[in-house]
Formats: C-alpha cells, sequence, structure tokens
C-alpha cells in the first residue's frame, strides 16, 4: 500500500520527530484510550513506558481499549505504581497480567461503549490513535479499527497520532481531519498480520454442521479463530451471501473474491461488506485499501441489535468457553479469571433472533484442549455468563445441532447431552438426575 501523503500548514497538525516528544504532552493523572487491534500505536505505548520509567512523577496514567496487539510492557507490574488498565476486552496480551485493581475489566456490550464516551460517563481526556496518510483534503482515516475509537476521538481533549504510510485508507466512519489531531509522528510499520490455521478434524465437523444451517442470502457475523474460519471454508457452494459483523478476516476475504459474499440481499448497505475492525494478513489489508464495497462504521451502529435486525436471514456465530446444561453461556473467564470481554456477542445474538429467519447460533467444540467438557452440569465458580438462557437459540458442537429457544429446562439438558462428547454424555446425565 502506498499513499499520496499531503502535509499542509493549513491543516494546523504539528508533526513532531519523534514518539517521546508525543507523549511529553499527556499530562499525570489522565485516562488514555489506545487505538487497538492491527491499529495499536505501538510506538506511542512505549513511549509512555519509557518516559514512566524517565519520571516518578508520571503517575496516575488509565490507560482504557479494546484489545491491543504486541507486548503489553504498560501492563507489567514494573509500572504499577503508574499506570493503571481499564480493558473492554482482554487479549492474549493482557490476560495473563490480568490483575484487579491494575489490570482490570470493563463489562460492557461493544455497541454501548462509544455511547459511554459521547455521554461523558466514561470521559477521555487523550486518545492515541494510529491513521492512515492524509488525502489531499487533510482526511486520515483510522484504518483497521473503527468500533469505539470514533468516539474516543470525538470526546478526547488531546489527541495524538501515528500515521503510518501503510495503514490503509478504509471508508466509512472513520474519517479523522488533521485539524481534529493535536500532534502527530510519522511512521512506515508493518501491521501485525495473523494467518489461517490448520483445522482438526473436530473443528471441520463442527464448521460443517454449522455452514448446513446456512441459508443463501443470509447475512453473517463472524469472528475471528478456529470454529469460524471452519464454517467460512464449508460455504463455498453458498449464494448471496452477506456480511454484516463485528470484524472479519481471511476466510471471508477468500469467500468475497470468489463471488459467494456479494451482499446482494441485505436491507442495509446492500453491496458493501460492513464490519467496525479488521485483523489479518497484508493482503487483507491491501484488499480493504481505498476499497468502495468495504465500510468500516461505528461500532454504535454495526452492533446495534436493531441495525442488525433489519437484514433478512442474519445468521450470528459466536462461540463460548462452557455452556451449563440450562442454556448459559460463559464467554469471557474461566470461573471467576477474565480472559476476553463481553464484546458484541449478545448485540449479534439478540439481532440475529430479531432478524426474519435469523440464527443465533453458539458453536463450540465438545471439548477442551485438556479434554474436559464444553458442556457442564453448573458454569465454574466465579464464572461470568456473557449469553442468558433466555436468549439462547442454536448451540452447536461436532456432534449435532440443537435449537433450545421454547424448551423447558429439562429439555434443554437433555438436547445439550446429546451434542457433547460421547465420554461425557453418562456423568452429564447423572450430574442432571442429582441436579
Amino acid at each position: 500500500m502506498t499513499h499520496p501523503v499531503f502535509y499542509e500548514t493549513s491543516y494546523r497538525m504539528e508533526i513532531l520527530s519523534n514518539a517521546s516528544d508525543l507523549v511529553s504532552r499527556i499530562r499525570p493523572d489522565s485516562r488514555v484510550f489506545v487505538h487497538g487491534a492491527a491499529a495499536t500505536p505501538t510506538r506511542l505505548l512505549d513511549a509512555i513506558c519509557e518516559r514512566a520509567l524517565a519520571e516518578k512523577t508520571f503517575r496516575g496514567i488509565e490507560l482504557v481499549g479494546l484489545h491491543t496487539m504486541g507486548e503489553a510492557r504498560y501492563a507489567s507490574e514494573a509500572f504499577h505504581d503508574q499506570i493503571r488498565v481499564s480493558a473492554f476486552f482482554l487479549g492474549e496480551n493482557l490476560r495473563r497480567l490480568y490483575r484487579p485493581g491494575f489490570v482490570d475489566y470493563v463489562p460492557a456490550f461493544l455497541s454501548e461503549i462509544p455511547a459511554l464516551f459521547r455521554s461523558g460517563r466514561f470521559p477521555i481526556d487523550v486518545a492515541i490513535v494510529q491513521v492512515s496518510p492524509p488525502d489531499k483534503e487533510g482526511f486520515c482515516t483510522l484504518g483497521t479499527s473503527v468500533d469505539i475509537a470514533c468516539a474516543a476521538v470525538e470526546q478526547a481533549g488531546l489527541v495524538l497520532a501515528q500515521i503510518n504510510s501503510r495503514m490503509p485508507r478504509v471508508l466509512g466512519d472513520g474519517r479523522i481531519h488533521t485539524r481534529d489531531i493535536d500532534f502527530a509522528i510519522l511512521a512506515d510499520d508493518p501491521l501485525p498480520v495473523c494467518h489461517l490455521e490448520s483445522q482438526s478434524p473436530e473443528v471441520m465437523r463442527l464448521g460443517r454442521k454449522v455452514a448446513e444451517m446456512i441459508e443463501d442470502g443470509s447475512t453473517l457475523q463472524m469472528g475471528i479463530g478456529s470454529v469460524p474460519d471452519a464454517v467460512l471454508a464449508a460455504l463455498t457452494s453458498h449464494r448471496n451471501l452477506g456480511i454484516h459483523t463485528e470484524m472479519w478476516s481471511d476466510g471471508a476475504l477468500a469467500l468475497i473474491r470468489s463471488g459467494v459474499v456479494d451482499n446482494s440481499k441485505k436491507v442495509t448497505h446492500p453491496g458493501k461488506t460492513v464490519s467496525t475492525f479488521f485483523m489479518g494478513s497484508e493482503d487483507l489489508y491491501r484488499f480493504i485499501d481505498g476499497n468502495p464495497s468495504v465500510l468500516a462504521l461505528d461500532a454504535s451502529i454495526v452492533n446495534s441489535p436493531g441495525e442488525i435486525a433489519k437484514n433478512p436471514k442474519v445468521v450470528a456465530i459466536n462461540s463460548a468457553v462452557e455452556i451449563d446444561l440450562t442454556g448459559q453461556v460463559c464467554a469471557d473467564s474461566i470461573g471467576s479469571r477474565i480472559i476476553s470481554g463481553t464484546g458484541g456477542q449478545m448485540d449479534f445474538v439478540r439481532g440475529a433472533s430479531l432478524s426474519k429467519g435469523g440464527k443465533p447460533i453458539i458453536a463450540l467444540q465438545s471439548r477442551t484442549r485438556r479434554g474436559e467438557s464444553r458442556i457442564v452440569s453448573c458454569l465454574k465458580s466465579g464464572a461470568g455468563v456473557v449469553t442468558t438462557r433466555a436468549h439462547v437459540h442454536f448451540v452447536a458442537t461436532e456432534y449435532g445441532v440443537v435449537d433450545l429457544y421454547g424448551k423447558n429446562l429439562d429439555q434443554r439438558a437433555k438436547a445439550l447431552i446429546g451434542i457433547a462428547h460421547p465420554g461425557d454424555r453418562e456423568g452429564l446425565s447423572r450430574s442432571w438426575r442429582e441436579r
């Protein structure tokens, strides 16, 4: 990706020589929004850490946002006296560092986080973002992550930007004019990438069972990971699919290029692939760069259940850590240990439920890598319920698919036991009788 770069003095953006000068503008006791995923402004985070090491009076900093990529040095114990983290989603780099009071978790539906910022209930002092270079009119874009960053930039009193020549220019809500950026540095850094992984036979079987539920003309929501990738790989014979999703990656890209996804049956944004952020390969980043068929919109729009429900046959595919025999879904923790976040699961479960012909699906392997059943009599002590049993419809494992909606608790338990691993069914049946 190469962009013509225009820097006019009339844009009022001051370009500094290095990241240290940029973060020197951050005052102690500031709440700082951090752009996330592939748009993580790594140079600026490193500079914040260096400043904290050099200036012991630089304290009271609270870093907030969704998941970041790279080493989360800022969350290490060395900075606990100066930097706190309040994350709406704990990515892999923060999970082992989770420690309430220092590295903490803010439960919130993704669709509602922008309103938290805009209402002032969760004020933002500083926003640090990574953006594409400005066009001739002075507009940059938030590139690969629009999500909650739009609202953060709008509300921040100080906006600091890492302008990266390799950041794709993505159409939609992520436009930000240079006059709205207070200080910036220039960079030419590769974006973090992730690639499709080889799938186990069990995951491929699960993917095929979910794909069998998807009708031609459906609108898809899926995430990233082995199960969504397996579902997408099994959709090559489908037609006229659409995408309206929180995020998408290379598995969806293959279907777009083949014509399986053409977005022709969507009611909202027909002909457009809609999401709020992207994570994938360099090939994906090249594809979305300036592509008029791709839109990145604010999470309050993409994840709005009402907006989702306008499209017909919405199929929402989400995962779980475990599900109990009544249908309660834990998706953000293992017991009391937080490992991810609420994210958009409930937004899309509800949106798909309200869509004409929609199907909210919880798809999970029957067992963990350690051989433990993911279908359990009771959730682990301290586990959080992300999707309630009243919201759950379809549950899929590699052993089948059941529809829990409208079923009583005993019917639910028997249905879920029927799609558990065969080696776990007798124990689950016994536990349910005792319960």
